[in-house]
């Protein structure tokens, strides 16, 4: 077996549906041709590896029709043409969903069938007509949210027929199916919800929908909504060029969400036949929905609708081996990502930190914020922060007493830029060395370094962190001031902290559900907003520009300073690691894939906007193995306790923060033994 043969490399074998909309060819009550151009692009999608696709609503027949809905020729040809589309969809690995009307008892309704690999599943009828504005659909069609428990006879297949139908994949776990129709998701409680809460983690809608001004922001919004509301995925298809333009027109906009995120669009107005496709993460619905018990209090409400509805279980042929990953995966998930909203985003996050600073501040009635600040990125940040909370109170920037503590590491350049800072944004600052402090404690230690042996461990570090946290805490008693934490959630997660008496504790951790990679782009927005001086700026930038070190040992006889990332890892992996390990609770394989198929190629993907071209990074899988289970064994099996006692600190990124009080709770004493076995039998060395 080649190594890309490997099933790690399979995105079905991480809960992965890929699905498409299809704008098929369509011409008006031409029938033949449009089955030919739904079978057309059912090939198409088989040859993309599409697990499911969904055409536009009546694209058998075309949909502004008019009362040629009623003649009889029309529908007898719509019948034969469906069960031509069964016969070629044998060995085709889409499960394909198109739209046709059907006559039942007396009555002809709007409908989707559902087809995979030669069988036609069952049928699903509109619930909703319109029948207001330009539609007149209660003229032909008879309703079908009253339908359930029935069967349909299409051709010689009696089927499943209602509005009560899960269709079920007997191949990908995960994969539940709902069906709703065009003008069925305007209605104010839309048939999906109760398809959701009955199990169905993919809600389709083949939709008709002619385009008026502002009618694609609408789309958006119902299929963002519904996605969002009911914790799943939304693919939604609209008729496109072809149909008839009597009195309208129509745009063939096919939507893909996921729980409120988009994954694909297509192009609109498009002449051509067109395929949307993206990769819906099942996996990731399913934990979603077990993690929100609103979602599970909402089913048992709504009368349990799993109890009822009926399921319909099918096989199919997906396509395996290594097929790729079609959806966009955020390199930094914990940084804002909307180009059109980047400002209000950055704003939103800064200021949540400001304002919990701020009423911490307000209700201490203390005289001083007191604040180590060392130069590199965390205290910085913690300091821009403080001195908006200055700002906002009316209060002079020197309530802020900055301190410098230079220890046996410290270099020249983080020295100098934490002086430039402190001096720029005009705050009280003083420096007090540490090391003679240092020095007589190690030496009453018997430590070897107090006898002068260059000895450089964990407690020679942690002297040191010990040291700078007992002078602020005796200050801000001194000062009747209390301390700002500088420590962030990148390092709460990986407890790369001193203990107790260390930087892990402070009296208000203002950084804490702020993660460094966050951290680094909000410094950025900060300089590129204008929101201090150019003075402080320009030291902005430069700290920016650093090693993240946390220089406590000396530098090396070459000059090397002491690097955080190459003890723990790049805090870019790590956070993403955190993100999908703490939201989701993904499986270590799964967060691997993701980070391999983010992280690989440096010159494809998404990155956040004015992102330093010099500071674009990529990660083989190799190294992603490396870091992530450096990352499980510190996150699961070692630094729990430390997280166990933080002080409080305000949560920032839906992402998460790791308060005890808040998002995650866990005993200080796991293993992470579970997590390390699993990563190891599943990613490939």
């Amino acid at each position: 077996m080649s190594k890309r043969d490997h099933p790690f490399y399979d995105m079905h074998a991480h809960g992965f549906v890929r699905v498409a909309t299809s704008t098929p060819s369509v011409r008006t009550a031409d029938v033949d041709h449009n089955r030919d151009a739904i079978v057309a692009e059912a090939k198409r999608a088989h040859e993309a590896g599409v697990d499911l696709l969904v055409y536009p609503e009546l694209c058998v027949s075309s949909y502004a029709l008019d009362d040629l809905l009623m003649q009889g020729a029309l529908l007898d040809a719509v019948e034969r043409a469906v069960g031509e589309i069964v016969a070629a969809s044998a060995k085709l690995s889409p499960v394909l969903l198109i739209g046709a009307p059907l006559r039942h008892n007396g009555r002809l309704y709007n409908c989707a069938l559902a087809i995979a690999d030669g069988r036609l599943l069952g049928v699903v009828p509109k619930s909703y007509l319109p029948n207001y504005r330009e539609y007149y659909e209660k003229r032909w069609f008879a309703a079908g949210r009253n339908v359930i428990g029935q069967t349909i006879r299409v051709g010689e297949a009696e089927v499943p027929f209602g509005t009560d139908l899960i269709f079920a994949s007997n191949q990908l776990a995960g994969f539940k199916l709902f069906i709703e129709i065009c003008e069925d998701y305007w209605a104010p409680d839309p048939p999906s919800t109760a398809g959701a809460l009955a199990g169905a983690t993919i809600l389709a809608n083949l939709s008709a929908s002619n385009i008026v001004i502002g009618k694609s922001d609408e789309r958006h919004l119902l299929c963002r909504s519904q996605s969002s509301r009911t914790a799943s995925a939304y693919v939604y298809s609209a008729a496109g060029h072809g149909e008839s333009t009597t009195d309208l027109a129509w745009d063939g906009q096919g939507l893909i969400f996921e729980l409120g995120d988009l994954l694909a669009e297509s192009e609109r107005f498009s002449l051509d036949p067109e395929l949307c496709i993206a990769d819906v993460d099942c996996e990731r619905i399913l934990a979603d929905r077990m993690r929100w018990q609103t979602f599970n209090d909402n089913a048992e409400h709504a009368g349990r609708p799993e109890d009822v509805f009926r399921t319909v279980r099918f096989d199919h042929s997906p396509t395996r081996g290594d097929i790729g990953l079609i959806r966009p995966i955020r390199r930094f998930p914990f940084v804002p990502n909307r180009p059109h909203k980047l400002d209000e985003d950055c704003y939103e996050a800064f200021n949540i930190q400001v304002d919990g600073l701020m009423r911490r501040f307000e209700h201490t009635s203390g005289e001083s914020m007191v604040i180590g600040v060392s130069g590199g990125l965390d205290s910085t940040h913690a300091l821009i922060v403080a001195a908006k909370v200055c700002d906002r109170l009316g209060l002079p920037r020197t309530t802020i007493r900055g301190y410098t503590m230079p220890g046996f590491g410290t270099s020249e350049g983080t020295k100098s830029n934490a002086w430039k800072l402190m001096k720029a944004i005009g705050i009280t600052a003083e420096e007090i060395d540490i090391r003679p402090a240092a020095q007589k404690m190690l030496e009453d230690m018997g430590h070897p370094f107090g006898r002068g042996e260059p000895v450089h461990d964990v407690t020679f570090e942690n002297v040191q962190a010990g040291l700078r946290t007992d002078y602020l805490f005796r200050l801000a008693g001194h000062h009747r001031g209390f301390v700002i934490g500088t420590g962030d959630l990148s390092e709460l997660a990986l407890g790369w902290a001193t203990y107790g008496v260390g930087d892990q504790m402070s009296h208000y951790a203002v950084n804490a559900g702020v993660p460094k990679t966050l951290i680094q782009y909000l410094i950025r927005w900060c300089t590129r907003t204008n929101q201090f001086d150019a003075e402080t700026d320009a030291v902005l930038e430069a700290i920016l520009g650093q090693e993240i070190s946390p220089e406590l040992v000396p530098m090396g006889e070459d000059g090397e300073m002491q690097s955080t990332q190459d003890k723990i890892g790049p805090y870019e992996l790590n956070d993403f690691f955190l993100h999908h390990t703490m939201r989701f609770g993904q499986l270590p394989s799964k967060v691997a894939f993701l980070a391999w198929h983010a992280w690989r190629d440096a010159s494809q993907g998404l990155w956040p906007a004015e992102f330093p071209e010099a500071n674009k990074n990529a990660y083989d899988l190799p190294i992603i193995r490396k870091w992530l289970e450096s990352f499980l064994q510190r996150f699961f099996g070692f630094s729990q306790f430390k997280r166990s006692a933080i002080p409080n600190g305000p949560k920032v990124s839906s992402g998460g923060a790791l308060s005890p009080r808040g998002d995650w709770r866990a005993p200080s004493d796991a293993v992470a033994d579970v997590w390390l076995a699993e990563l190891r039998e599943k990613v490939p060395e």
